[in-house]
């Protein structure tokens, strides 16, 4: 988990334009410190209890395992998105006034929730066409509304944003990381649940019982 805190700490710092190789470096140690805490964390948990009672072990471990799989969606998607409310709106505000667009409909379009363009970043979608309508673009030059519903226009305006987003992302995924390593290291070294034989009552001992005083 040490090793996954540090993949989190280093895409923290890689930049926009970021090189490729760099970047499935830091996903492969990603993985791979992943992958080296899952099968010990699981066998830990698995011996820590009676063979008895594994099976129940197993499929609560499994319940909290998808259950924090799906809740992980939720709540890295609604990091992203809190980062993206911070910075947008006035990120694009200056960038489609800065392209000729009327303050009024820059605002509206900069208010709008920023969950559109989101999915858009990750679509590759522009869709500053669909937001300005036919009727502001006929106002701006060719120029400007080439500009603004071309392929470098919305990326470049969303990069710092998104970036502000996926940093809070990667920086709760971090401590998280440093949570779980933590835990780990306080729970000490291997634990084998040790089980107690229970003696048998010796022949006779039953019927023994069942006679009165």
């Amino acid at each position: 988990m040490l090793l996954t805190a540090a993949s989190f700490a280093a895409l923290l710092l890689l930049p926009i334009d970021f090189p490729y190789l760099v970047f499935a470096a830091l996903l492969l140690a990603n993985g791979i410190g992943s992958g080296l805490f899952a099968a010990p964390n699981s066998a830990g948990i698995m011996n820590s209890v009676p063979a008895r009672q594994r099976g129940a072990a197993s499929g609560m471990r499994a319940t909290f395992q998808n259950a924090g799989f799906v809740l992980s969606i939720g709540l890295f998607f609604s990091l992203m998105i809190a980062g993206l409310a911070a910075r947008l709106p006035t990120t694009l505000y200056a960038g489609l006034t800065a392209s000729g667009v009327p303050p009024d409909t820059a605002d509206r379009i900069a208010h709008l929730p920023p969950v559109g363009s989101l999915f858009a970043a990750f679509l590759g979608y522009n869709p500053i066409k669909t937001l300005l309508g036919p009727a502001a673009l006929d106002h701006l030059s060719p120029s400007q509304a080439a500009n603004l519903t071309g392929t470098r226009f919305f990326p470049g305006l969303i990069a710092g944003p998104f970036r502000h987003g996926l940093a809070i992302v990667f920086a709760a995924a971090l401590v998280m990381s440093l949570i779980a390593a933590g835990a780990s290291w306080l729970r000490g070294g291997r634990y084998v649940h040790q089980e107690v034989a229970t003696p048998e009552p010796p022949v006779g001992a039953a019927e023994r019982e069942e006679l009165p005083a």
